[in-house]
């Protein structure tokens, strides 16, 4: 069996049978006004962080979400984009793609605004997405991509590429390591389908987005996420999984490489008002701007003891330097 049966297997299990805390972190339900979440729902929301960010979905964009769960975040898509179709959800497994359906049936009768139309359910998975290129505005997936084999990873992330407007954003929660899993965990496929032992480190996982062609990445939030400890995962120590929300946008990567925004800020201390880096960014004195981290690296070393660039807040919600 490979990983992605495995993967499959244990996905019809967790459809059939929600468990509670299995696989990933709890994150809370989006608070909006107006929308109930069934209980069903929340009990399958597997997700370890969100791919919902409110200030990213004005003008009702058309969403796809790969791997529907139990449709949480498909509804809550469908809250910004009320009409028929906004919301394409890609599932693989039968059995889950039947516990969404019927949780959406329950969130019709208890949310007025909701229609069932709203989200569309495809058979479907990361590798072969149900739509044409360019032709939606969103791509989102929560906890998925990390099971994936790293070439696979590189192959879905192409595959959202493509179907993406220009412009468009793909907006991903995923577990990653601190560092390197041993392979001994990464070929456990079982703890691979658990979103255990599938994480790059945020450097290969940044990475293998800008190769997939994405010009500009947003880390929206960085938090602990589960430890793999020495007794459990025979480990020499303890290793902490974080979990990473990002938003990539499919513009072009700039000559001087892709623009990652973690929430550093550069502060000009200098003598003048302003200062002008002649590329760009112009830099008022005392007041904290923006800059992507290849940025806020270059302005550390043009105007030593002039420019101070403050830590990565792994918190970051636009309007910088790019």
């Amino acid at each position: 069996m490979t990983y992605l049966e495995t993967a499959a297997e244990f996905y019809r299990e967790v459809a059939q049978t929600p468990q509670i805390g299995l696989c990933c972190v709890q994150s809370s339900p989006l608070q909006l006004p107006g929308l109930k979440v069934p209980l069903p729902m929340q009990e399958m929301n597997y997700g370890c962080g969100t791919t919902v960010h409110p200030t990213e979905l004005s003008n009702q964009p058309t969403v796809l979400y790969v791997g529907v769960g139990g449709g949480l975040e498909a509804l809550q898509f469908a809250y910004f984009s009320r009409r028929a179709g906004a919301v394409i959800a890609v599932e693989p497994v039968a059995a889950m793609r039947e516990a969404a359906t019927r949780n959406l049936e329950l969130a019709a009768t208890e949310n007025p605004w909701f229609d069932t139309s709203f989200v569309e359910i495809r058979e479907g998975d990361a590798f072969n997405l149900p739509v044409a290129d360019a032709s939606v505005d969103v791509v989102a997936q929560n906890c998925l991509f990390n099971i994936f084999e790293p070439e696979d990873l590189s192959y879905a992330l192409k595959e959202a590429y493509r179907v993406l407007k220009p412009g468009g954003r793909l907006q991903m929660s995923d577990p990653i390591a601190t560092r390197p899993i041993p392979v001994h965990l990464q070929q456990d496929e079982r703890l691979r389908a658990m979103c255990l032992s599938g994480a790059l480190t945020y450097e290969e996982y940044t990475q293998r987005i800008i190769n997939a062609g994405f010009g500009q990445i947003e880390i929206r939030a960085r938090r602990p996420y589960r430890l793999l400890d020495t007794q459990t995962y025979n480990l020499e120590e303890n290793l902490l999984l974080e979990s990473l929300d990002s938003v990539s946008f499919k513009v072009g990567i700039p000559d001087d490489g892709a623009c990652i925004f973690t929430g550093k800020t550069a502060i000009y201390c200098g003598t003048e008002s302003l200062f002008d880096d002649g590329v760009g960014h112009l830099l008022q004195r005392g007041i904290p701007a923006a800059v992507c981290d290849k940025t806020a690296a270059r302005l550390a070393v043009c105007q030593p003891g002039e420019i101070i660039i403050t830590d990565s807040t792994w918190h970051y919600d636009g309007g910088g330097c790019c």
